[in-house]
Formats: C-alpha cells, structure tokens, sequence
C-alpha cells in the first residue's frame, strides 16, 4: 500500500526589497520586523534556503527547531536585475526576453528559471517526508508550475509572504520521478498558531 508523502512549504516573511518591488534573488536582506505567534506544532528541523530572510522567518514560526540551511533553496538569481524594480527594468530588451520566457533567458550574472527548477527540485527529493521548508516566491511558483494537480504558468501563482503550502503526493516515487502531486492546498494559521490545513 502507498504511503503518502508531502512537504510543507513557506515563504519568507517580506524585506524592504520586497516592500519596494525590487528584485531581491540572491541579496542578502533581512525581514522587516514583526511580532508574530510560533506555530504550534512540535518540529525539531526546519529545511529552508541558507539565505538571512528565510533563517528569520524559520526562527518565528518555530523557535526551538534546528535549521538545516540549503542554497538550492534560494531564490532565482536576477543578476544584473537584483534591486531594480520592473518600472526600470521594463524598456531593457534583455529584461523583455527574460520576461517573456525566463525558463529561456538568463539575466546577465544570473540564472534562468530551468537553471533554478533543477537545483530546487534537487533539494526537495532529498527532504523527509512531511518536512517543513522555507524558501521564496520563485522556488515555490516553480514547484506549482511543475506538481500542482492543476497546469497552470509560472506567473499566474500568487504567493504572500508568509504563506505556508502543503503539496501531497500519492507516494515519494511520484515526486522523485517528477509526477504532478494528488493535492496542493495554502495552509491557514490561526491567532493561537494552530495550522488549519484546507
């Protein structure tokens, strides 16, 4: 009989990058300040990207779990388009390409979305099952874009900061043999921390 396998996943808490709608891939921002509840569920490791924002975000949602850091979680590397917002990027040519089919087109110094789909793919087929990870937008749009039982593009997925992401696969082959997963629902917290799984 199949065991399922799912993997819980979470962005980052926003940056004054973000705030600003700059490019923020690899820069190394802290999050804005905020009081938050812990969750309350009992985690001992916490997986995420080994960038500052997303060791913050782990640290409030589960403040007594270990964090094991992993830069094939990172977010997509904008190169040259790092800190720069779309209101200046929008005339570049290069910038258009890259918009227009970023799995294609790579921003100078960066990467392309093909590049980043293999690295964070990579990294999830080596989590436990029932892992929590923290990562960015990118990552998670991509990890929709592929597994989401329902085909849908890259862009086309709204990620909040903050969000927490349950993908469920009717067994661990399904998601290492790159399989689309049996369900994918947004986790909603409650203002004592519970998680209440849609």
């Amino acid at each position: 009989m199949d065991r399922g396998h799912s993997l819980y996943v979470i962005r980052h808490f926003p940056t004054e990058g973000n705030e600003k709608k700059q490019y923020i891939g690899w820069t190394n921002e802290p999050i804005i300040p905020l009081e938050m509840n812990p969750l309350s569920i009992d985690v001992s490791t916490v997986y995420g990207s080994d960038l500052l924002r997303a060791k913050q975000t782990a640290k409030i949602y589960f403040p007594n779990a270990s964090y094991s850091a992993d830069e094939r979680l990172r977010e997509c590397h904008f190169g040259a388009f790092e800190g720069k917002t779309y209101t200046e990027l929008e005339t570049d040519q290069q910038y258009r390409n890259w918009i227009g089919d970023p799995h294609r087109y790579a921003p100078t110094g960066g990467e392309s979305l093909k590049e980043m789909r293999l690295r964070v793919v990579e990294a999830l087929r080596s989590l436990p099952n029932e892992a929590f990870a923290v990562t960015h937008g990118g990552p998670i749009r991509m990890m929709m874009a592929q597994f989401a039982p329902e085909e849908k593009p890259f862009w086309s997925w709204i990620v909040p900061h903050g969000s927490i992401w349950k993908f469920r696969w009717k067994n661990r082959a399904d998601l290492e043999e790159g399989r689309r997963c049996m369900s994918l629902s947004e986790v909603r917290i409650t203002e004592n921390g519970h998680m209440s799984e849609n």
